[in-house]
């Protein structure tokens, strides 16, 4: 199961932050193997993300643009701020429909009720929201009350993404979790309840875990409700806690008997593998990170929110202001830096995201996504489908089982 492709919960799902190689000053457009054309932005599905920034207290592996709150959630500040950045991103998407919303952090369960209604209130009368519009919160066990999901739910959040990472208590107190066991199944139980879509957030691959105790935890969490489960593998992070003193993980060998072991019980209970570090039953994947891997557009509001916008000149990424404070105080656009992406880096941008798709995507995609033509694959396609990594280039773009089992691998050929 994934020993190239990796397992670590990547930049850009269900976070604020994709992987960006290759970017550059915003520059004049540059041939990148196939003619490069404008884009049409109405072709580009788009989606929003509102960052959250602030936790009860910062996990030792997190690197996440997350802060521990010191008091209550400036909720009066914070949601003005966000309004400001909401209007100028709403004039850039120029009367875009919005398929998803994601609001993520951090952790946004520390938000109010009616802090979440309002911020509701104000996305809606900036962006047009499509009829079935995906709306989804994460929330952490340690900060779980029933009434907030159920205000959460009335003003309009339909899929809550839980962080659990483990229902064992040992476990739970060596990630440095703020919750334990028996909240994380509360919580479940209750969002369950309240919510028709729940994804659980699980870590694998943990400091002493065995295949046992993983499936211990996919068990706890297919029996609570759970219709989606992100599985993603601990990884030591540079300049978080345990960087600077890393707990020792089991050994190769080991991690792949845990991943084996997740994945055929998974399977055996009707999910589907669709993303690398995501299974889903059928109809349940999570259309928010699907536009991220489909190479969709998203706009990005608050601290340190990342955003993607297909232009007719091309493709323009942003981020946002990273400390809260710092955000607090800038005046809309809030914008930390901006750029555009080169080019010579979009084949290699596409594909980091579309092959870690199970299915890859439809071929006509390519084009419509990055201003290339297919040329612009052709030779390194070649190579790779030759050597049984990738499909031929039929009808979609995507990996062979091979190929996905090996994505690093296959990615390298397209490095700019």
């Amino acid at each position: 199961m994934g020993q190239d492709r990796g397992r670590a919960r990547p930049r850009g799902e269900e976070s604020p932050e994709p992987p960006r190689p290759g970017l550059a000053p915003a520059a004049g457009a540059a041939r990148a193997g196939g003619r490069l054309s404008a884009l049409d932005p109405a072709r580009v599905p788009l989606s929003l993300y509102v960052h959250v920034p602030w936790c009860v207290r910062k996990c030792p592996y997190c690197d996440f643009n997350s802060h521990p709150l010191a008091g209550e959630v400036p909720e009066a500040e914070f949601l003005a701020a966000l309004e400001a950045d909401l209007e100028a991103e709403a004039e850039r998407a120029g009367g875009r429909l919005v398929d998803t919303i994601f609001f993520g952090g951090g952790t946004p369960s520390l938000l109010s009720g009616e802090a979440l209604a309002r911020l509701m209130a104000a996305i809606r009368r900036r962006l047009p929201l499509a009829p079935n519009a995906e709306v989804t919160l994460e929330a952490n066990p340690g900060t779980f009350e029933a009434a907030r999901f159920a205000a959460y739910a009335q003003a309009g959040v339909n899929r809550l993404s839980l962080g659990v990472q483990s229902f064992d208590d040992a476990a739970l107190r060596r990630l440095g979790r703020i919750h334990d066991g028996a909240q994380a199944r509360a919580a479940l139980a209750a969002a369950v309840r309240t919510f028709a879509r729940v994804n659980v957030d699980l870590m694998i691959d943990l400091p002493g875990q065995s295949p046992a105790a993983a499936l211990a935890d996919v068990e706890t969490a297919l029996a609570g409700g759970a219709t989606h489960l992100s599985c993603y593998q601990l990884t030591i992070e540079p300049n978080t806690p345990f960087a600077a003193a890393p707990p020792t993980l089991p050994a190769d060998e080991e991690m792949a008997a845990i991943e084996e072991a997740v994945e055929d019980r998974l399977m055996r209970a009707g999910f589907v593998h669709y993303e690398v570090s995501a299974w889903a039953l059928p109809g349940e994947s999570c259309r928010h990170n699907l536009n991220y891997w489909s190479f969709g557009d998203y706009l990005g509001v608050g601290p340190g929110a990342h955003g993607k916008l297909s232009t007719p000149g091309g493709i323009v990424r942003r981020m946002k202001h990273k400390h809260p404070r710092r955000y607090l105080a800038a005046r809309a656009p809030f914008v930390q830096e901006e750029s555009r992406v080169v080019p010579e880096s979009l084949p290699f941008e596409f594909l980091m995201n579309a092959l870690r798709l199970h299915a890859g995507v439809p071929r006509e995609w390519f084009a419509s996504r990055t201003g290339l033509s297919l040329d612009a694959l052709a030779s390194h396609w070649a190579r790779l489908e030759a050597q049984g990594l990738v499909e031929p280039l039929a009808w979609r773009i995507a990996p062979t089982e091979r190929g996905w089992r090996l994505l690093n691998t296959l990615l390298e050929e397209f490095l700019p």
